[in-house]
């Protein structure tokens, strides 16, 4: 059996178990008579994604056609597919993984309470368009704007290069909002037509000088580990690395986190920042 005939009949199987999966209420249709109410019917994913009934059932068989992206994604969205699953059979069907889509306003849950339990080190999560969708209370302490700035303006970039606060805090802000810039720029690469992108990008472009030039500049960097340094106006100097992961059910997503360096007194520092106290 060829590679492609083993992709095609793992398409099908994979379409074909979800389907006897999904809740009928939540796709807004009666029972059918079974007790769990679970499990579509055929036709009903035809009718419900705008897909022919004939090329639905083709997919489920594994005959050798080749569907479309938009057919793919509008069955997907009948299934419920997860980001994981949709990037599954758009790759069994030989598509490139999901394109990004509005970010969402808030971490999910999972995330929020990873950088709740960093308690004394400043941490946050950012979108794929770098929206601030997440942070702790040690990140607060260290940057209060964050929880103050409208919806609609709490970017990381737009913050950077707009807040007279951050330019303060941030002792190195001349290298940092250039890398950072670099770095949004290597990120939006297959992005920047997409709406949040194209309007942050414009605003920037309008609001900031720095912004302007270093855009112009078209400098790529990737993220990476290193000291930083932050003026605060409380606890004094606190010398910090900067660490950034992402969680693997959530690719584009970014956690940035603060640790202390342990050749100073920062630890400390931030302790008193957040108002726990200070180990022995």
């Amino acid at each position: 059996m060829s590679g492609e005939t083993q992709r095609r009949r793992a398409l099908g199987e994979f379409l074909r178990a979800r389907r006897q999966q999904i809740v009928r209420s939540e796709v807004g249709l009666p029972p059918t008579g079974r007790k769990s109410g679970l499990g579509l019917r055929r036709e009903e994913i035809s009718y419900l994604s705008g897909v022919s009934i004939t090329w639905y059932t083709w997919l489920e068989q594994g005959r050798q056609i080749t569907p479309s992206r938009q057919v793919l994604e509008a069955i997907a969205r009948t299934l419920r597919l997860s980001v994981a699953e949709l990037a599954y059979i758009l790759s069994l069907a030989g598509h490139s993984a999901p394109d990004a889509s509005e970010p969402p306003p808030t971490a999910l849950c999972h995330v929020q309470r990873l950088l709740d339990v960093l308690t004394i080190y400043p941490a946050y999560a950012i979108a794929p368009d770098w929206t601030v969708s997440g942070w702790n209370v040690a990140y607060e302490a260290l940057y209060p704007n964050v929880a103050t700035a409208p919806v609609a303006d709490r970017n990381l970039l737009w913050l950077v290069f707009t807040d007279p606060y951050l330019r303060d805090l941030m002792a190195d802000w001349d290298d940092t909002s250039r890398r950072l810039l670099a770095q949004f720029r290597a990120e939006a690469g297959p992005r920047l037509g997409h709406p949040s992108f194209s309007r942050l990008v414009k605003r920037l472009l309008e609001a900031s000088e720095p912004f302007r030039a270093g855009w112009e500049s078209h400098d790529i960097e990737g993220f990476a580990a290193r000291e930083r340094l932050f003026h605060h106006p409380v606890v004094g100097n606190l010398y910090m690395e900067q660490h950034v992961l992402t969680p693997s059910d959530q690719p584009d997503l970014h956690v940035v986190i603060y640790t202390p360096l342990l050749t100073t007194d920062t630890a400390a520092r931030l302790h008193r920042l957040v108002g726990t106290a200070t180990p022995d």
